[in-house]
């Protein structure tokens, strides 16, 4: 069976491994550049976490992230948990966030310090979900490229025609926005700091009445702070108000972020649907796997199962091969 995967971004790949797996020979065709939304990515596997403002579903879906992702990329998750904190004023919201999920333990201060030893006096208490996740996303979508290449997966940049091909499996993401019943733009800004003056082991989310931020370590100290959540699908460079924002929740975890280097600012363009959820459907030609919102690394693996799934219903028993 020859399928060919439009879009190379994390379900893109996702789906392209998952062919390769089942024998498919699998094209990738990638219309844009690396610069999506899977660029800007946080790279968290926490689907505990992600339970306070989605639904179970996330949870279900890719509460098995983790091992997914070290099965395709063997050394790449970091197993680290992740640490949530509230500055004093807003421990109200530590309370409402350990109430909306659960995989969690409360630590005080000085466990605090003895898990991330740079914040120590910083918070007097925290909540650990020490079976999250993270990596690296633009590692992890070169590694992936580079395996898929070796296991004979060919990319390409462009095409005239998509005929030749026994099934298409359309991953396209917010290309699709205006030609996707139901499919939005949700803006997302990051940042890139550097500095050698704060260590942190895992992801550090800070809680706040308007704004969440998380800030992930990408080692040698490199750091990406992110990530609004706007309802647009406008690109265009950060605003001041978002820099200003995220920087000062960067310091407000570590003062010392006050120094830091600002390495890059970016703005990516998740595709949702009106519940966040992705969705895989069938087309008149092709599989669609769209919608992966803020989860594209955490659902990617198991949407792209569930594409494949769909894929090969058409040749087994009862399904209509073309």
């Amino acid at each position: 069976m020859h399928v060919l995967v439009k879009g190379a971004g994390v379900a893109g790949l996702a789906v392209a491994h998952e062919l390769s797996l089942r024998g498919a020979d699998v094209t990738v065709m990638n219309p844009g550049s690396h610069q999506a939304a899977s660029w800007f990515a946080g790279g968290m596997l926490a689907p505990w976490c992600e339970c306070e403002s989605a639904d179970k579903a996330v949870l279900l879906c890719g509460g098995d992230a983790i091992d997914r992702w070290d099965t395709m990329l063997p050394g790449e998750v970091q197993r680290n948990g992740t640490l949530v904190v509230a500055p004093a004023r807003d421990q109200g919201e530590l309370d409402r966030f350990a109430g909306r999920t659960g995989g969690h333990e409360w630590l005080n201060d000085e466990q605090i310090s003895a898990l991330e030893p740079a914040l120590a006096g910083r918070f007097r208490r925290a909540l650990f979900f020490p079976l999250e996740g993270h990596l690296n996303p633009r590692r992890a979508l070169g590694l992936l490229r580079e395996k898929l290449i070796a296991r004979r997966v060919k990319f390409i940049d462009q095409m005239n025609e998509t005929t030749g091909y026994d099934d298409i499996v359309d991953c396209t993401g917010a290309a699709r926005i205006g030609q996707m019943s139901g499919l939005r733009g949700v803006r997302g800004e990051m940042l890139y700091l550097y500095t050698q003056d704060v260590a942190l082991a895992r992801p550090v989310r800070l809680l706040h009445p308007r704004f969440p931020v998380y800030i992930v370590p990408r080692g040698d100290g490199l750091f990406m702070v992110g990530a609004t959540m706007i309802e647009t699908e406008h690109g265009g460079p950060i605003s001041a108000r978002s820099m200003m924002e995220l920087l000062n929740a960067a310091y407000a975890v570590h003062p010392a972020f006050a120094d830091a280097a600002v390495v890059e600012a970016g703005v990516g363009i998740r595709p949702a649907f009106a519940d966040n959820f992705p969705r895989v459907s069938r087309e008149a030609d092709a599989v669609v796997l769209n919608g992966l919102y803020r989860h594209g690394f955490l659902l990617a693996p198991a949407m792209a199962k569930e594409a494949v799934d769909l894929v090969f219903s058409r040749t087994e028993p009862g399904g209509s091969d073309r």
